[in-house]
């Protein structure tokens, strides 16, 4: 392999981090951790209320990864954790009726990937014993799930391997043809989403389209077909501003019907 596409490998896999929601174990976390570093993941982000023991992280980090442990950031709420991320991949084994289908990994990377030049793409993984709930869930632009003989989960370090290696496997493959995608520009970024998508539940809301007990089913549509998209900076604010208006005109009829 030559040192140019190496360069453009690390590049890319920088702008990456592993996203954990309360991991319950610190060896978990080392095994992810090591995992980052073999495939060039920049970050290791916590979502939890405190850091867990240093040496059982340690001890399954080895030395390689050390450092992602040193400078691991953590976070109590997924919402600031996931804040400047443009792009979220979510990890779900579980199936119902308000989950809607989703793709593998493999089948999902040739969208991960114009992402990776322009923007941070997060990887988000849930607890062992749970996974990600539907409240974790709808900060996703994708949601995937690992493949398996019998539909079960795998463990949090198998699973962090698996998308992980997927992801590297990508950018090498892509790298190594001199066939990269031409890259995505720069998305607004999760707290930026998260404020337009308050705003477009209100429009709704007002205008009688969300009324009914699946009013969460819908935002959950709405969020995943706009997240998709990848809306930049300014359209996110058009949206915004198109919402205020309604939102607006709502009040003014109200005003006049009292």
């Amino acid at each position: 392999m030559s040192e140019a596409i190496q360069d453009t490998v690390r590049e890319l896999m920088a702008h990456a981090a592993i996203v954990l929601v309360s991991p319950k174990f610190a060896e978990n976390i080392g095994s992810a951790a090591r995992t980052a570093a073999n495939m060039g993941i920049g970050q290791l982000i916590l979502v939890c209320r405190e850091i867990p023991d240093r040496e059982r992280m340690l001890k399954l980090a080895t030395a390689k990864a050390a450092h992602l442990i040193d400078n691991l950031e953590l976070h109590e709420n997924l919402g600031d954790a996931l804040a400047p991320f443009g792009w979220v991949l979510g990890t779900s084994a579980r199936q119902g009726k308000k989950r809607t289908t989703v793709n593998s990994p493999r089948q999902l990377m040739s969208e991960v990937l114009p992402q990776l030049k322009n923007n941070r793409v997060a990887l988000l993984f849930g607890p062992e014993d749970r996974g990600l709930a539907n409240e974790e869930l709808r900060y996703c632009n994708q949601i995937t799930t690992i493949p398996t003989v019998d539909f079960s989960s795998l463990n949090l370090a198998q699973a962090v391997a698996i998308l992980s290696h997927e992801l590297h496997y990508s950018v090498l493959e892509a790298a190594s043809r001199n066939d990269l995608p031409k890259a995505a520009p720069k998305q607004g970024n999760k707290q930026e989403l998260e404020s337009m998508f308050v705003h477009v539940e209100e429009a709704l809301q007002s205008i009688g389209f969300l009324k009914t007990e699946d009013d969460d089913y819908w935002m959950k549509s709405i969020r995943q077909f706009l997240g998709r998209i990848g809306l930049k900076s300014k359209e996110i604010k058009i949206i915004r501003g198109v919402c205020r208006q309604m939102l607006w005109h709502d009040g003014q009829r109200r005003q006049e019907r009292s």
